[in-house]
């Protein structure tokens, strides 16, 4: 059994020191601090520096400290949900960080070095890049499948490399894990495979619980194996979130109010008929309750309950750019700020919609278990949705994000959306 188990541990990817030297987390990220925070120091001051620093050597080391640290960490938090690369985060989070510490050292009128801080934020940047190009090869998971049940059928995926296996066996491959489908009875030989497998540390995954991992979605016909307690969200993060959203809420409504009154003003010169747009939704706990959004279409005009794919008609000059932009969802800061919503959360759907919906989608009111956000998961990742088609895969996002809500996965809709209000993705 021991000589069983050193092979099989050969099989594991990140099993040699040299790999989980290179990919641990915890050295990767003190490695990046010493070589951005030290090496700037040791080629500017010297070594003295260590017994006679100035006080702006000192205030500049903390400000490089911080600008780096925050956004690396934030990457690593992030990077285990789908879809997350931390190059994404990294490069943007170095610039708005040293921005941020650099604008803080200034109104505290610290003393830094700019020299030091600039090749700091240079050498930030370089590493970033080469240490990603480095790792890069391990990003893309290499998963062995058992062939019985659903795990023989795992859907195509750009982050993951299948390996099927014809015998029980890990012989000629090196994975990240082993995929099997746990509901399914497997003759002895791969059960005896599994454990072995399970004694040499090469975790094993349900075929379901993979699925979610990589697409981000809880799958209606898998929901029962999931069962309806796996779907409660947290309730010890429903006072942070509302603490956030207040104080979201309260920082974004003055700083957009011009701009909200600039486009109250063009929409009432574009069409006839007030700027604002209300309308009853369908709320927290099935609740109704009235949304505020600015108007995008002719009073008018009649038309579907929802905005037809392709060029609707009814939709106005200015409100093309308004909905491609999200604009038009600004005015909804203030039901956020009366708590009918959340910044994050599913999309509300109007009444007559969610009747509709009820009918054909299953489990369809489980997403009004948490409150209604401006933004979410599944307009992140899928976007605009009104079809019953597209309607179940809205749902299987949003019930991802009901399952694995918390702070982390917060960030990354909000890090996405920002990404979707520049490139005007998934509008209609």
């Amino acid at each position: 059994m021991n000589t069983l188990s050193n092979v099989m541990q050969h099989q594991r990817r990140r099993s040699r020191f040299s790999e989980r030297l290179l990919l641990s987390r915890r050295v990767q990220f003190a490695t990046g601090l010493c070589v951005v925070v030290l090496a700037p120091a040791l080629w500017l001051w010297g070594w003295s520096f260590w017994t006679n620093s100035a006080p702006s050597q000192g205030y500049s080391m903390a400000v490089v400290t911080l600008a780096y640290a925050l956004p690396v960490i934030l990457a690593l938090q992030l990077s285990r949900y789908p879809g997350m690369r931390p190059l994404m985060v990294v490069l943007p989070g170095l610039a708005m960080g040293f921005g941020v510490a650099l604008g803080g050292a200034i109104a505290l009128e610290l003393l830094i070095d700019p020299t030091y801080v600039g090749s700091a934020m240079g050498l930030a940047a370089l590493w970033s890049l080469a240490h990603y190009q480095l790792v890069s090869r391990y990003s893309i998971l290499k998963l062995a499948v058992v062939p019985y049940g659903r795990a023989n059928s795992m859907s195509p995926s750009p982050n993951v490399e299948w390996c099927p296996l014809l015998a029980p066996s890990l012989v000629g491959h090196r994975v990240d894990g082993v995929v099997v489908d746990m509901k399914e009875l497997l003759p002895k030989e791969w059960q005896g495979f599994l454990a072995d497998c399970t004694i040499s540390g090469i975790p094993i995954y349900h075929a379901t619980t993979v699925q979610e991992m990589i697409n981000g979605r809880v799958p209606l016909d898998q929901l029962f194996e999931n069962q309806y307690g796996s779907l409660r969200p947290r309730d010890d993060y429903d006072v942070i979130k509302r603490l956030m959203d207040i104080l979201g809420a309260l920082i974004l409504i003055p700083v957009m109010l011009p701009l909200m009154l600039i486009v109250a003003v063009l929409i009432r010169h574009d069409s006839s008929g007030p700027s604002l747009f209300t309308q009853q939704r369908m709320g927290f706990h099935c609740r109704p309750f009235t949304l505020y959004k600015f108007r995008t279409m002719y009073v008018d005009q009649q038309g579907s309950g929802f905005t037809s794919e392709g060029y609707d008609p009814r939709i106005t000059r200015i409100g093309h750019v308004l909905r491609k932009y999200r604009i038009d969802e600004l005015p909804q800061l203030f039901n956020v700020l009366k708590g009918d919503m959340s910044l994050i959360g599913p999309r509300p759907e109007s009444m007559n919609l969610t009747d509709w919906y009820e009918k054909d989608v299953p489990f369809f009111f489980y997403r009004h278990m948490v409150k209604p956000g401006i933004t979410g998961w599944a307009q992140v990742e899928q976007g605009y949705a009104a079809e019953v088609d597209g309607m179940v895969r809205k749902i299987e996002y949003d019930f991802y994000y009901i399952k694995n809500i918390s702070f982390w996965l917060d960030m990354l809709i909000v890090i996405k959306t920002v990404k979707i209000i520049l490139t005007g993705f998934g509008s209609r």
